[in-house]
């Protein structure tokens, strides 16, 4: 049985297919196949509130392919999920229907709310040690998606307008940056100690980089390297000399700052990246919406 996840996002778009793994009374799942397309929806949305012709007729030529590979791959049920950009854009329902229409794919455009639970509903805390204090951090091209567990328990959740696109276009804002800020601060500051869940590709990138071993948590003062790093090189020799993909070598600069910012205010020395994100968040939607049923 293979299951998809979609999620079309600010910087790009992504089809997770994955098998379904029966074991007894529990159901996990492999991912088989991940593909991702640098649309940069955002940079039409944050700017214009409008995506382009010529963005739209990308995405929708995207959304055709995704279809026909999920045939290909006899997918049983899928998620289309759409966030940050297309909240934005006033065409958004539009193009939606146009992928319907064209795709024969439902796509939902989600609340940055729901797009923070679904992503903690991975449950990487469960994997390390449940009974610590972890801030899930999410960075994406339009919004980051913030969320505190203490003990297994949801203690807050919110999702601001602060993405890596959105600070690349110049679009974020000095109040946005305050609320996030007051936020982390008023739900960490009776924790002494409170653990990282970082999610998203960028810091899966800046993972790698890290070199670390053996799924050792990033520390702050690492990370901070890494982006003294990053920043002593040109976007052209962070493409040519590091190898970094072109959509991801402008991107990864902001994305940093956001991270070593969420890190400084709750006073966090390192962060677990458990290379999980949004299509990760959505096969375990679909395992829980489908073996619910059987159970």
């Amino acid at each position: 049985m293979k299951y998809a996840a979609i999620d079309i996002g600010s910087n790009a778009v992504r089809l997770l297919i994955a098998d379904i793994i029966e074991n007894n009374e529990s159901v996990s799942f492999k991912k088989n196949t991940l593909i991702r397309v640098p649309l940069r929806l955002g940079d039409d949305a944050f700017l214009q509130q409008h995506i382009s012709d010529r963005k739209a007729t990308d995405l929708v030529k995207t959304m055709v392919a995704f279809r026909n590979l999920m045939d290909v791959y006899k997918v049983t049920d899928y998620i289309a999920f759409a966030t940050s950009a297309m909240r934005e854009a006033k065409n958004g329902q539009d193009i939606v229907r146009t992928i319907k229409e064209q795709a024969d794919l439902d796509l939902e455009i989600v609340s940055g709310q729901k797009e923070a639970k679904i992503i903690y509903s991975n449950h990487a805390e469960q994997s390390i040690d449940k009974s610590k204090n972890y801030l899930y951090i999410d960075v994406g091209g339009g919004s980051t998606e913030l969320s505190l567990f203490s003990e297994g328990k949801l203690l807050g959740s919110r999702s601001f307008n602060i993405g890596t696109i959105r600070i690349l276009d110049n679009q974020d804002k000095e109040e946005t940056w305050n609320e996030m800020r007051e936020f982390v601060r008023e739900h960490t500051k009776q924790f002494k100690v409170v653990y990282g869940i970082g999610t998203g590709g960028n810091i899966n990138k800046l993972y790698k980089l890290s070199e670390e071993k053996n799924n050792a948590p990033l520390t702050f003062i690492k990370l901070k390297s890494l982006y003294s790093y990053l920043n002593s090189f040109s976007l052209k020799d962070r493409i040519n000399v590091l190898g970094i993909n072109q959509d991801r070598a402008d991107v990864i600069i902001p994305a940093c700052e956001i991270f070593i910012s969420v890190m400084k205010w709750s006073n966090m020395k390192s962060i677990y990246v458990p290379s999980l994100g949004l299509v990760d968040g959505i096969i375990q939607l679909l395992i829980e919406k489908n073996f619910q049923k059987i159970g």
